[in-house]
């Protein structure tokens, strides 16, 4: 087997690579940063760290979006990590409205912007209106809590399963993950796996058919990270 970790120039990809080279011994594992490469991929991960306006530009830049659209339409599995997770949606209210890779329906918003109706104005129909009612906060009650949280959300935080999935094989019904982020998905709750805590309920994983994501860093999460990244492995 290939599994393909997708390089485009955000963040540090060396402990993605160095987990996936630890749990298995009978898959390839490639640097991909060429859309060709991506095709010759059994599995991708598109791991990432930084701003999300950049993260997209760099993939659009060497045609990847598109690479990874063919690779997902093929019904192979792709895993998002953290940045990589967010820049599976629609849309990203960080710095601005920016275009994502559109594989899951949703938005990605600041912590304290959840109930935003839009960040900017915009006469673009491409740009959806964040639709809160698609997935049921679970605020503090104390609102000056969750309006004082700091940001960003960095650290150990307690995952809670919201269905069953062949990604959580070997893994407890709630589990600690290790997040470092500022912004997190808003989304259908069908699309929802796991939640965390933070002020809100938010997604920390989801899941559209072949598609998957997850807010938190698996390959710095130790035992339950890695066993999460076997589990996507076996998919």
């Amino acid at each position: 087997m290939k599994i393909g970790v997708v390089d485009y120039g955000v963040g540090n990809i060396t402990n993605v690579i160095r987990c996936l080279t630890y749990i298995t011994q009978h898959s390839v594992i490639l640097r991909v940063s060429q859309a060709d490469e991506i095709q010759q991929c059994d599995k991708l991960l598109l791991p990432g760290v930084g701003a999300f306006g950049s993260a997209i530009e760099n993939l659009k830049a060497k045609n990847l979006d598109v690479a990874i659209h063919d690779f997902a339409s093929s019904g192979r599995y792709v895993l998002g990590i953290c940045l990589g997770m967010q820049l599976l949606f629609e849309i990203s209210h960080e710095f601005g409205i920016h275009k994502g890779l559109g594989l899951i329906h949703g938005n990605i918003v600041r912590f304290g912007e959840e109930y935003a109706a839009k960040s900017h104005n915009t006469n673009d129909q491409n740009f959806p209106e964040i639709q809160t009612n698609q997935y049921r906060y679970r605020t503090t009650s104390d609102k000056q809590y969750s309006n004082h949280l700091k940001i960003p959300h960095i650290g150990w935080n307690k995952n809670f399963k919201r269905c069953t999935h062949s990604l959580f094989t070997n893994i407890s019904d709630d589990f600690f993950l290790y997040f470092v982020h500022s912004y997190h998905a808003v989304c259908d709750e069908r699309n929802i796996l796991a939640t965390c805590e933070y002020g809100v309920s938010f997604p920390s994983i989801v899941c559209k058919d072949n598609i998957l994501g997850i807010q938190a860093h698996p390959e710095r999460s130790h035992n339950v990270g890695f066993q999460i990244m076997q589990n996507f492995i076996n998919l």
